[in-house]
Formats: C-alpha cells, sequence, structure tokens
C-alpha cells in the first residue's frame, strides 16, 4: 500500500457564483474527457485518489491552493460532469445532506452500470467503511461532512471525503482508491491532506498498531462484564485495585495517554460485537455505535493492562504548510509532482475549450507548481 500524501485545509465559506460553477464545469469536461479518451476510465479513479493531482485539477479549475472549498465544490463540478457527460464514471454522495443520500445514489448507479448485487453490496460497504474508519480509527479531531464516492463502470471505486475540525477551523481531506486497498483498517489510504499535525492523535490504522487491533479482538471476544470492570480499573484507579491481571501492579504515569480514556464507552455496540463474536479489527468497526469513544476506550485498554500500544502519532504526512525543500522532515518527489503537473497541463491543452480558458487554467497550474515545489513534502 503506497501513500501518496496529506494536505489539512482552511475552511472558507461562501459559494461560487454560477457564472464561474459554469466555466469549472465546461473545463473540468474538457479535461476529463481527454484523460478518459487517452488512459481509460479507470485512470479517472486513479487520478482523483491521488492528492496532489486533486489539488492541481482544483487549483487549474479556480481554486486557491488551501481552500477547503476545493473539495466540496470540485467534486460538486465533476459529479454534474459525468452526469453530462457518458464518460463511465459517476458519483455518489456529496456534502452534507447529500452524504447522507450515498447509499441512494448507488442504487441508481448500479442500475445504470448494470452493477450485480453482490458488487453494489460491496460497494455500499466500502460506502460505509471508509466512512467510519476516517471518524473512528483516525483520531485527530476530524468529523466526515463531506463524502463522495467515484463509481467506474466497472464497478471499481474511488472515496474522496472531507472532515472538518471545529477546534482547530482546518478541514481534511482523505482519498481512498479499490484497486490499491488491502485492508480497510491497516496503511488504507492513498493520501490524507491537511495543513496542522496534532498532538496525541489515536491512528488505529498504523502498521504500528497491528497488535493493538488484534488484542482489541481477543478483548471484545471475552465477556462484557470482564472489560467493564477492566476499564474500570482504570478509570477510577484509586477506588478499584489495579492490576494487569497477571497479579502484578500498573503504574499509570507510564502512560500518558490515560488520561485520554473516554467516559461515554457504548457498551451496548460492545455486547452486540461481542455476540457476533468479531474475527478481526474491521468487524468491530463494522458494529453499528462503534464509534470514537468506545475504540478509543478500547485502545487504551489494550495498551494499559495488555501491554498492546497502538500509533499516538497523526497521520499526516503531505502538507503545504510545513517545509520540505531541504528535505526535512520528508523529501520532496519532485518528480512525481512534476509528472502530476504536466499531465494536467497536457490535458488542458489538449480539452476543447476556448483558447482564453486555457490560458487562464495554464496561469493557475503555473502558479500552484512553485508553492507546491516550495512548500509541500510527501513520503510513499
Amino acid at each position: 500500500m503506497y501513500r501518496t500524501g496529506v494536505m489539512d485545509l482552511v475552511l472558507h465559506g461562501g459559494s461560487v457564483p454560477k457564472w464561474l460553477l459554469g466555466r469549472m464545469v465546461k473545463l473540468a469536461k474538457g479535461i476529463f474527457t481527454v484523460i478518459v479518451d487517452e488512459f481509460g476510465v479507470e485512470e479517472v479513479l486513479n487520478r482523483v485518489s491521488d492528492p496532489l493531482f486533486f489539488q492541481a485539477l482544483s487549483n487549474v479549475l479556480g481554486f486557491d491552493w488551501d481552500s477547503s472549498g476545493s473539495t466540496t465544490v470540485t467534486c460538486g463540478v465533476l459529479k454534474e460532469v459525468f452526469k453530462q457527460e457518458n464518460l463511465g464514471i459517476r458519483i455518489a454522495g456529496g456534502k452534507g445532506e447529500k452524504s447522507r443520500k450515498t447509499l441512494d445514489d448507488l442504487e441508481m448507479i448500479g442500475e445504470e452500470f448494470n452493477i450485480s448485487t453482490r458488487k453494489l453490496e460491496e460497494l455500499k460497504y466500502a460506502s460505509r467503511m471508509t466512512a467510519k474508519v476516517d471518524n473512528t480509527a483516525i483520531q485527530a479531531g476530524y468529523q466526515i461532512y463531506h463524502h463522495t464516492v467515484f463509481v467506474s463502470e466497472k464497478g471499481s471505486w474511488a472515496v474522496v471525503q472531507q472532515g472538518l475540525n471545529l477546534e482547530s477551523k482546518t478541514a481534511r481531506r482523505y482519498h481512498w482508491l479499490s484497486k490499491t486497498l488491502k485492508s480497510f483498517v491497516e496503511e488504507p489510504h492513498t493520501g490524507i491532506s491537511g495543513e496542522r499535525i496534532h498532538e496525541n492523535v489515536l491512528d488505529m490504522t498504523a502498521k504500528q498498531s497491528e497488535e493493538c487491533r488484534k488484542v482489541c479482538v481477543d478483548i471484545v471476544n471475552e465477556s462484557k462484564e470482564k472489560l467493564q470492570k477492566q476499564y474500570l480499573a482504570l478509570v477510577k484507579p484509586n477506588q478499584t485495585f489495579l492490576t494487569d491481571w497477571s497479579r502484578r501492579e500498573i503504574k499509570l504515569e507510564k502512560y500518558p495517554h490515560y488520561r485520554l480514556l473516554p467516559e461515554n464507552v457504548n457498551w451496548k455496540a460492545l455486547q452486540e460485537a461481542y455476540e457476533i463474536k468479531p474475527k478481526n479489527f474491521e468487524e468491530i468497526l463494522a458494529v453499528k455505535g462503534i464509534g470514537p469513544a468506545t475504540v478509543r476506550g478500547l485502545a487504551l485498554v489494550a495498551e494499559i493492562i495488555y501491554g498492546a500500544k497502538p500509533s499516538w502519532e497523526d497521520p499526516l504526512k503531505f502538507s503545504f504548510a510545513f517545509g520540505g525543500k531541504d528535505g526535512v522532515p520528508y523529501p520532496i518527489r519532485r518528480k512525481v509532482m512534476d509528472k502530476a503537473i504536466s499531465f494536467l497541463k497536457e490535458a488542458v491543452k489538449a480539452a476543447e475549450v476556448g483558447d482564453k480558458e486555457k490560458l487562464e487554467a495554464l496561469k493557475r497550474l503555473k502558479a500552484f507548481a512553485p508553492k507546491t515545489l516550495t512548500y509541500g513534502r510527501l513520503k510513499v
């Protein structure tokens, strides 16, 4: 599995004027017609799952490089393009209320593309699980409010979704691609886009969290009563004799994250999880009612009582807001950036739009490139 990058985005309000929106749709239609004609339908999914290409595309269409609206409006523009043009791609979902209609959209797409019932259920599951992972398994304070699923006529998919952090007033974009996905719960993203690195971020999707995920499964498969006793020992250590169930006393001061223990663990959901006997961490996440607090509670029990430490590092790997030209903290992959920019440049030139639109788009792309090469950082 590879990560193409991560960028946080500054929250911007307002709406796009109709005159600009119309031009964005026209230009995007030309660009993606060229992509499909030259490289095929599946290449569309490859491109939108790449955070760098997606950001460059957004800039070409008319957005500032650090705007949170670049996600919502660009996806909205593409949804309209693929609705108007028969390019073998459709988009389900959107922002706010539209995101809650994703499954209905997938039903209509499935009927239009004649997707099998089994494949359609897989698409619905992918929609639910990608949102659940980014809301629950990665806890950086971002609540998903925009969720789009790009579906090809063959049933392949890519997800572009965005979360909102009210405290830091930033947005974070998450990219997924079915073709490269090996697991929903271990290094699943092709990119997570953001600006700010947060402290004490529980990342249950990290490779380092593998043992913790396994222990969480073992914990859930034991009785709820035993888990409650263990949890009470952590929440109220002065009232309960605290042991690690191996007859040695636990010293909580060795575990700096124990203060993050939540009070609102969903015991009813954990009982339901116990009843289905989950085989892996993904099956725990799939249980309705298993939210961030419950996952964090499980992770802390696994760490403090059983010694299975999860990752507490923010998975952010790519940001325009932090320098990278000197190789700190990560060297810039200039060839990858240059390739993405060159690809989009050629698509714009070949698009059947007016010379003025092409010139303005190329100017925006040229302005984007120096920012990328100066401020970007990227690690596979």
